[in-house]
């Protein structure tokens, strides 16, 4: 039998590589609203109403697609998923309403909010605990790199198709991935056939506690609750994760409305401040995981990683309500995005720092609705708070940070894993 070296990192690579596809589909409309709002009389107001129902259905397929990961597996959760998701940015060729669009929002939410409780719970399944915020930062630079991609490739599409043929031309990506998926994702490390055993001996004994662990049972959701250690990850990622989709969901418009760019103009500028993002998903995951080489402690590590990150995410939030030029302006959301990404990295691993395979997709679907949530009441004050200037909408993210980062601090006590309450 056939032996892969590295095959964890191919594993990851590909979650990464599906990341990335998932940006591009979720980042089309941004891009090309100027052009469907004109052709379709649609508002500013109308758009927040279609990223609030694309963000509800977000959240209640975060904690479900967790739960259906953790029944079924990462390899047919990832099926599962994006077959939704690529049906239904396929079908946004064809809305002509606002009705149309929140409706395959909402399927497109559906879809693609399993991506993250799903690579989350394959990084605990396959990588030892040193090298969790590693792979946990290869799959968010997906994310950074799918919004590096999206402006650049969707602008070039629009120009030569349209926006209607653009969105099932980009709806094949995430179908034609499910091939090598399938064929390299053939089991868990115990018992993939192209695993060496030094490769699998090596995972196995870095995940902590599983030698003489018992077999855990996967918790529902109201015992997860029953764990302090849980909120360090749903009201940190609640408070925290507005700030990224601040820029996912309203860049292009900002860089329309402030600046008066148009399509290409956008796809020239709105991919800088994704870079950062990239560069902060790799270097925050690398950092937590070079720390532990030396000997630091998961806990220490953690936080250590997850201040820093904060600490640059916050003052170039309150600089960038001030900047004056579309370049200035770029190059401080991609310093906020690279602190944000720091630093969420870290925060998304610690689901898989407190507990075992079994039950990590359940609460980082729970971490994830939360976020959802937070998103979707940070939305809705967009309009109202951008109608004169955009200097609020900046000042509300670092608003944001410190109760984010006191919120990990205060409820996760030690990073370890959780003695359960049956063990």
């Amino acid at each position: 039998m056939k032996q892969v070296k590295g095959l964890r990192w191919w594993i990851i690579g590909l979650i990464a590589l599906v990341t990335i596809i998932n940006y591009i589909d979720r980042n089309a409309l941004a891009i090309m609203w100027p052009s469907i709002s004109k052709d379709l009389g649609l508002s500013k107001d109308d758009y927040k109403w279609i990223v609030i129902v694309f963000m509800l259905a977000y959240a209640v397929s975060q904690s479900i697609s967790g739960k259906i990961y953790d029944k079924i597996g990462t390899r047919l959760g990832f099926v599962f998923s994006i077959v939704i998701w690529s049906l239904s940015s396929g079908l946004h060729g064809l809305s002509n309403s606002l009705m149309s669009f929140s409706a395959l929002r909402v399927t497109l939410g559906f879809g693609e909010a399993g991506n993250w409780p799903g690579a989350t719970k394959s990084n605990a399944e396959w990588h030892p605990v040193k090298e969790r915020a590693l792979a946990q930062g290869i799959f968010n630079a997906g994310a950074s790199i799918g919004g590096i991609i999206s402006p650049l490739l969707i602008a070039f599409l629009y120009t030569n198709f349209g926006w209607r043929t653009t969105f099932p031309v980009i709806a094949t990506f995430s179908l034609i991935w499910l091939i090598p998926w399938l064929i390299v994702n053939k089991g868990l490390p115990k018992t993939h056939p192209w695993l060496s055993d030094e490769e699998r001996n090596y995972i196995t004994s870095g995940q902590a506690n599983t030698a003489n662990a018992k077999p855990e049972r996967i918790l529902k959701w109201r015992e997860l609750l029953s764990y302090k250690q849980s909120y360090s990850v749903i009201v940190s990622r609640f408070f925290l994760d507005p700030i990224w989709w601040m820029f996912v969901s309203w860049l292009p418009i900002y860089l329309f409305e402030k600046f008066n760019f148009d399509i290409k103009q956008i796809g020239y500028f709105a991919w800088v401040p994704f870079v950062g993002a990239a560069i902060g998903s790799l270097g925050g995951g690398w950092a937590s995981g070079y720390l532990m080489k030396k000997g630091w402690t998961v806990n220490k590590a953690r936080k250590t990683v997850i201040l820093v990150g904060n600490l640059i995410c916050l003052p170039a939030l309150v600089l960038t309500a001030y900047a004056s030029t579309p370049l200035t302006a770029v190059l401080l959301i991609a310093v906020i995005l690279f602190g944000f990404q720091v630093s969420i990295n870290n925060i998304q691993t610690l689901p898989s720092d407190f507990l075992t395979g079994k039950s990590v997709g359940s609460l980082a679907g729970l971490g994830g609705m939360s976020a959802a949530f937070g998103v979707v009441i940070s939305m809705l004050l967009v309009p109202e708070l951008t109608k004169v200037s955009w200097a609020p909408f900046f000042i509300m993210g670092a608003l944001l940070v410190p109760v984010g980062l006191a919120s990990v601090y205060f409820f996760s006590g030690n990073i370890e894993k959780i003695q359960l309450k049956d063990e």
